[in-house]
């Protein structure tokens, strides 16, 4: 008979994977950014519907990135007004960041700052794609108002038993429920136009 206080499953938790869970933990920090910084943080991660958090974690681990930063660092206090922003964030991300900060003597919020102007290019090319899918949902809407016609014209041609005409007309549902979808999307992106 076998011991059913056993686990089925032996795991060994080891110093290493402690550190690493604890390194995942989220922790609250707060920085002062330029609005122009926290708007592009938010906006990118709206746009690629990722959490902020995610985003900050992946700039901010960047070590090597980081170091760059801090060793072309040059004035940060005169560059623009700035506002405290509270930001959750990993404690590994926290810890590389502080870790960079004190060994080049650079500020934690200009190391944030700077980063996040890397992904002002990525930005540049959502805004873009931004516009394209404003022209396709316009396009979207024309192709469903061409097929409402002809729906109407299988109608009256045909009438609403005619199985070409219940075709066509589980096509269009599919195309109108297509097209609302796509005007969510677009709906979600037009923060990006100010920016």
């Amino acid at each position: 008979m076998a011991d059913k206080r056993k686990p089925l499953i032996r795991l060994e938790i080891t110093e290493e994977t402690t550190a690493g869970l604890r390194g995942r933990q989220s922790v609250r920090t707060t920085f002062k950014l330029s609005e122009r910084s926290i708007d592009a943080l938010s906006i990118l991660a709206g746009q690629l519907g990722i959490k902020q958090k995610s985003l900050f974690d992946h700039l901010i681990e960047d070590t090597q990135a980081l170091k760059t930063i801090a060793k072309d660092f040059d004035d940060f206090s005169s560059r623009m007004h700035r506002v405290a922003k509270t930001y959750v964030v990993s404690r590994k991300s926290l810890e590389s960041l502080e870790r960079v900060s004190l060994q080049y003597d650079t500020p934690r919020d200009a190391l944030v700052e700077y980063s996040i102007e890397r992904i002002l290019p990525l930005l540049a090319r959502e805004k873009e794609k931004h516009r394209k899918r404003k022209l396709l949902l316009e396009d979207l809407h024309g192709y469903l108002q061409h097929g409402t016609k002809l729906l109407q014209q299988a109608q009256d041609d045909l009438g609403q038993d005619d199985p070409v005409f219940l075709e066509m007309l589980n096509m269009m549902r599919v195309v109108k429920n297509c097209c609302r979808g796509v005007g969510q999307s677009v709906a979600k992106g037009n923060k990006i136009e100010d920016f």
